[in-house]
């Protein structure tokens, strides 16, 4: 009878991994998983896998790991075979006639074999002295110092490193002789140091050397998308100290073009602020363009006394200086070619966020700035008359998106309000935004009254669409604008009554609420401004009595949806209005805003705006006036 094979001669486990920096902690959680698990045993038999080999596993998948995510940038796929082999390390004896003879691709010996793929086949893989001079690390020299064997295989899409551990068998008795396992230890530790260290033991360099990559792919995450450079100094002392260095200094250029310290770190905090004040009083020079530059030791950093070595790196991005950073480490005369190496890549990831910030911070200078300019500073106010405004843009970190609104004074006796609403959000139609509100004042203080006022207006916004077109093309989209405007007169006798004269062009109607609850439209619907150049615009006049109030909202109230249904559906907001009877203005403004807001769980997509205009009855004003 022939002798049994074992019914698995190998165990396969498979992950794939996002190509983030959370990549080779995963990887690491993976491998030591498969390998301590149940299979292990059923599928090795008499071969164990040692905590030194699967350590061994550890380290390697996790340097494999970490390149790809670094140079190839691809999401990462891991395989770990678990290899029973099919024979001793002694020559055996030759098979029978009936037996079949064992594959030649087939282990001999017991084992496991990881493979990391990439998606990138183009990245080359470098090893030895190469690897060292391109940056990229020792994680192939650890790979030839402790695996039995390994390789690169390259296929049309992907590429895939993968190496070979053997298992140990297990032995009855201790044996003086050096096994393979100690002979990988010493060869790990010539990866690891491959000149005699001197003095104290470096550690640091060792760490830059096995966790260089990883560093750098996790500092690269945390500065990208910082849009303060402040933040971004501050992230830049703690990824540095004490992981790079004892204590570091970032300085930031300012408009002048010289240098302010905008931050200061060090292992002990005790000694923060009179490092500060030492280095406050010796900046370094503006001009500062080589990486690296020794800079002279301070004494107050040294919590030893044991001096050490400091050097400034220059932060420039786009051929631009944006800074200085100044790392000291104590107790080494100089830094590792290493620790250069890979606080100069820090460097120039901080200059880009710094680069970034700004060229952000300018931006959102600029567009606030413009952004004010499209609405007024304040309301006027308007004797006998109380008044509140709701104003919320859509857009995000806008604050004015595609309504707008005014109230200013056109004489001794007569004020002018509008409520307006340009088609879009966008940069282009806040520029429609502030073209119309500048004009209507401007054509108001003329003297042309409400249809002039509205016909002009649109004239303007078909020039306007005209010349668009002959820019841009066809493919220059018209501007439409639907406005809300009036001018309101209060009564020169006192008696609390206010003369209304308004016009609607495309714009949701206003609403009037009586004293005792009666809620009408204020006025009838025209077309919108900017599409026919004879819309023929009238004007509608009504008497606002003491008590009554004069409701105005653009469409982002109006046409609020909850599913298939509107808020104004079934006369929906005049059912808020009617509920407001007794309130001020200010009170009625925040009841609309908060019917709008709660008429779905979903957020509002539109700007929202609310104007109110309530007649005060004269023994309101009266008391209003007594200090």
């Amino acid at each position: 009878m022939g002798a049994l094979l074992p019914l698995s001669r190998e165990s396969v486990s498979r992950t794939t991994l996002p190509g983030s920096v959370r990549a080779p902690g995963a990887a690491r959680t993976f491998v030591r998983t498969t390998l301590t698990g149940a299979d292990t045993t059923e599928t090795l038999g008499l071969a164990t896998l040692g905590v030194r080999l699967v350590d061994d596993a550890v380290l390697l998948v996790s340097e494999l790991v970490t390149n790809a995510v670094l140079h190839a940038g691809t999401r990462v796929e891991i395989v770990c075979r678990l290899q029973a082999g099919h024979g001793p390390a002694e020559p055996a004896r030759p098979p029978a006639p009936e037996e079949p003879a064992a594959p030649e691709d087939e282990p001999r010996h017991p084992g496991i074999v990881v493979e990391v793929t990439d998606l990138h086949p183009a990245s080359a893989v470098y090893g030895g002295p190469e690897a060292q001079r391109r940056g990229r690390g020792r994680g192939l020299q650890l790979i030839g110092a402790l695996a039995e064997s390994w390789g690169v295989t390259y296929h049309r899409t992907r590429k895939t490193v993968w190496f070979r551990l053997d298992a140990e068998e297990e032995e009855p008795e201790l044996h003086a002789v050096p096994t393979s396992a100690l002979g990988r230890e010493l060869r790990f530790a010539e990866t690891l140091a491959p000149s005699p260290l001197r003095g104290r033991r470096d550690s640091t360099a060792e760490w830059v050397d096995r966790g260089g990559p990883s560093f750098l792919a996790e500092a690269s995450e945390l500065l990208t998308g910082q849009l303060d450079e402040n933040m971004v100094a501050a992230l830049a002392g703690q990824l540095l100290v004490p992981r790079l260095a004892d204590w570091c200094a970032v300085w930031l250029t300012t408009e002048s073009g010289g240098l302010e310290l905008a931050r200061v770190w060090h292992t002990d905090e005790r000694r923060i602020d009179a490092l500060r004040v030492v280095l406050e009083g010796h900046p370094p020079p503006s001009g500062l363009g080589t990486a690296g530059t020794p800079w002279p030791w301070p004494q107050i950093a040294d919590t030893h006394g044991t001096g050490g070595s400091a050097l400034a790196f220059p932060l420039i991005a786009h051929g631009r200086s944006h800074g200085v950073l100044l790392l000291g480490r104590a107790g080494v005369a100089q830094m590792t070619e290493g620790v250069v190496r890979l606080s100069e890549d820090v460097s120039r990831r901080v200059a880009q966020a710094v680069a970034t910030a700004r060229q952000y911070t300018r931006q959102a200078t600029i567009s606030r700035a413009l952004q004010r300019r499209q609405l007024p500073t304040s309301l006027a106010h308007i004797p006998g008359i109380d008044t509140a405004i709701v104003y919320e843009p859509h857009g995000e970190g806008q604050t004015v998106g595609g309504d707008f609104y005014d109230l200013f004074p056109m004489g001794d006796r007569c004020w002018c309000f509008l409520l307006g609403d340009v088609q879009g959000s966008d940069p282009e139609a806040m520029s429609v935004t502030g073209l119309a509100r500048h004009l209507v004042r401007l054509l108001a203080r003329e003297g042309h009254g409400v249809e002039s006022v509205l016909g002009r207006l649109n004239q303007a916004l078909l020039e306007e669409a005209a010349e668009a077109v002959a820019i841009g093309g066809e493919h220059a989209r018209p501007r439409f604008l639907s406005l809300l405007y009036g001018e309101l007169e209060p009564d020169a006798d006192g008696g609390g009554i206010a003369r209304c004269t308004l016009a609607s062009a495309g714009h949701p109607l206003p609403l009037r609420l009586t004293a005792d609850g009666a809620v009408s439209p204020a006025a009838t619907p025209q077309m919108l401004l900017g599409i026919d150049e004879n819309p023929g615009f009238h004007a509608d006049t009504l008497d606002l009595a003491p008590g009554e109030t004069l409701l105005c909202v653009t469409d982002g109230v109006t046409e609020r949806r909850n599913g298939n249904r509107q808020l104004d559906d079934d006369d929906g907001l005049a059912d808020i209005l009617r509920g407001c009877v007794g309130l001020g203005a200010k009170a009625v403004a925040e009841r609309v805003r908060r019917a709008t807001h709660e008429f779905s769980a979903e957020p509002i997509d539109d700007d929202l705006a609310v104007l109110v205009l309530e007649a005060v009855p004269p023994v309101t004003v009266n008391l209003l006036r007594e200090p």
